[in-house]
């Protein structure tokens, strides 16, 4: 046997429950072109039942060792010690070339990626990497896409029990280096366009591949090297739409050098969260899109006021498919909130101070190291602000700002 190269590449799979992850990995197995493939399978239940399904295809067996059931658990948080002590397994074995990861249909990629990220070595230090993730790959039913998730038109379904379902469905769009777009022989050519236009909103980097009953080059899942974590990290819509809006933000200070309102954006928080609508107006190429698909920021210095946010969120908009960005409150100066929607999932969740909120001492130290963000600084507000960026279709923009400007402490 020919020794095996460290380190071991890695293709994640994720995708909603009936995506048809399990059909794209036996048809993956079946067409290695030359891999040494080992699987291994994360299923909720105490029967894995994806695991049965791919060793009675004959291709990966327990019995052959090459195919490791994690079940009764998800692999993105009460397995994910059992996935990097199995991944450490496969790889010390010396059997296998490639390792293939079909997630449960309830998990998110991103905690399992930052778990397969302990093991890609350690340059401080100097720990070697064992593996390397390759590519994640979603799968996206476009059926389902189209009918309950309504190409955006209706994001809540009837079933209370799957009231997570979109949020599901958004983080794993979000976060991934591939799409396989399947079932596309289920919908008409408008329900897929639209269903696409949607994805390429939440996601704009990723490849989209079509398909049906999960046939694709295998090239586009093993061995791509497309993954990056930080570019990926980057990559959702909303990230760019934020990063987007900070960047004319600078342009803006760069020609008004001494002009500052309650209306100018600041400081880019990458890890923020909401997508609310943009005060400013200063987006020409913001509005509706393909198929009513539309995005905007919105931007205010002044706090909100708890009460009043929470019945916003009580009656929250319609046509809103994703929200994020960075938000502080009236009684809570100092703290600083990431809000983010995804589906009918919405929370806002304290995510360390303001810069202003620390000695005089540390910000000037801070503001000379970023200068950036030193020019942005507002007089009265620090670097306090609330910046929200909306992801949605056929939304009213005007009403989201007016309502959401209703929640300001003044």
């Amino acid at each position: 046997m020919s020794k095996i190269k460290i380190p071991i590449p890695i293709t994640l799979l994720t995708g909603y429950l009936g995506s048809g992850k399990t059909t794209l990995i036996n048809h993956i197995l079946s067409n290695q072109q030359g891999y040494k493939c080992a699987v291994i399978v994360n299923d909720i239940g105490e029967i894995n039942i994806d695991a049965e399904l791919i060793s009675k295809s004959g291709i990966a067996t327990m019995e052959d060792a090459n195919l490791v059931p994690l079940s009764n658990g998800c692999i993105c948080c009460t397995l994910s010690v059992d996935l990097i002590n199995q991944i450490t397994e496969l790889i010390k074995s010396g059997k296998f070339d490639y390792i293939l990861i079909e997630a449960s249909g309830i998990c998110e990629p991103l905690p399992i990626a930052q778990s397969i990220a302990v093991l890609e070595g350690d340059e401080e230090s100097n720990t070697p990497p064992l593996c390397r993730l390759d590519n994640i790959v979603t799968v996206v039913d476009a059926l389902r896409m189209a009918t309950e998730f309504g190409c955006g038109d209706n994001l809540l379904n009837e079933n209370v029990d799957e009231d997570d379902v979109e949020n599901l469905l958004i983080q794993q769009i979000e976060f991934c280096s591939t799409i396989i777009l399947n079932k596309i022989d289920k919908v008409t050519e408008e329900q897929l366009a639209r269903v696409k236009a949607m994805i390429k909103t939440l996601q704009p980097k990723a490849r989209i591949i079509e398909s049906s009953f999960g046939k694709v080059e295998v090239k586009d899942i093993l061995d791509t090297e497309c993954f990056d974590f930080d570019e990926t990290a980057a990559s959702a819509g909303w990230a760019q739409i934020y990063d987007k809006d900070t960047d004319e933000e600078k342009e803006h200070h760069h020609g008004h050098h001494h002009h500052h309102d309650e209306h100018h954006d600041h400081e880019d928080h990458s890890h923020c969260d909401h997508e609310h609508g943009h005060c400013c107006h200063h987006h020409d190429d913001d509005g509706e899109e393909e198929y009513g698909i539309g995005t905007f920021v919105y931007h205010r210095r002044r706090p909100f006021n708890q009460d009043k946010l929470q019945n916003f969120v009580n009656n929250w908009p319609q046509g809103v498919v994703r929200a994020k960005g960075v938000i502080w409150f009236d009684d809570k100066r100092d703290d600083m909130y990431v809000f983010e929607q995804a589906g009918v999932q919405i929370m806002a969740t304290e995510s360390g101070k303001w810069l202003t909120a620390f000695p005089k001492k540390q910000q000037e130290m801070y503001l000379e190291a970023y200068p950036d963000m030193a020019e942005r600084w507002d007089e009265e507000y620090g670097d306090r602000e609330i910046k929200l960026v909306f992801i949605g279709q056929h939304m009213d923009k005007q009403d989201i700002i007016d309502r959401l400007d209703d929640c300001l402490s003044y």
